[in-house]
């Protein structure tokens, strides 16, 4: 029987999933909408093959492993695995420079 994993959303994700849909239906509602699916589908599928996403390579250069991420063109999911449950901790645009961004979070807690 093949294992399956929770999947839960951190609040920042949260956040991030509600910025993007926020920014994308000043131009577009049906466009916002249909990333929002897109993004929450994609991560949702984590329950059967969390291990699928690469290791984040900004943080594998300085040896933290256990961040991923799944590449949904131009974002970026962040996500950890924990016993059998799979956190999505950040919704990031790929274009932005991932280490100030975490740099910046990780400054703010």
């Amino acid at each position: 029987m093949k294992q399956v994993y929770e999947v839960i959303w951190a609040e920042i994700a949260e956040n991030d999933l509600q910025a993007i849909v926020s920014y994308l239906a000043e131009d577009s509602v049906p466009r916002a909408l249909q990333i929002l699916r897109k993004l929450t589908k994609s991560a949702s599928r984590l329950y059967q093959a969390p291990m699928r996403g690469r290791i984040i390579p900004e943080l594998h250069a300085q040896g933290v492993l256990q961040y991923r991420e799944l590449i949904v063109s131009p974002w970026r999911i962040i996500y950890r695995i924990s016993g059998h449950k799979v956190f999505v901790l950040s919704v990031l645009d790929s274009r932005q420079n991932i280490e100030d961004i975490l740099l910046k979070r990780l400054l703010s807690i």
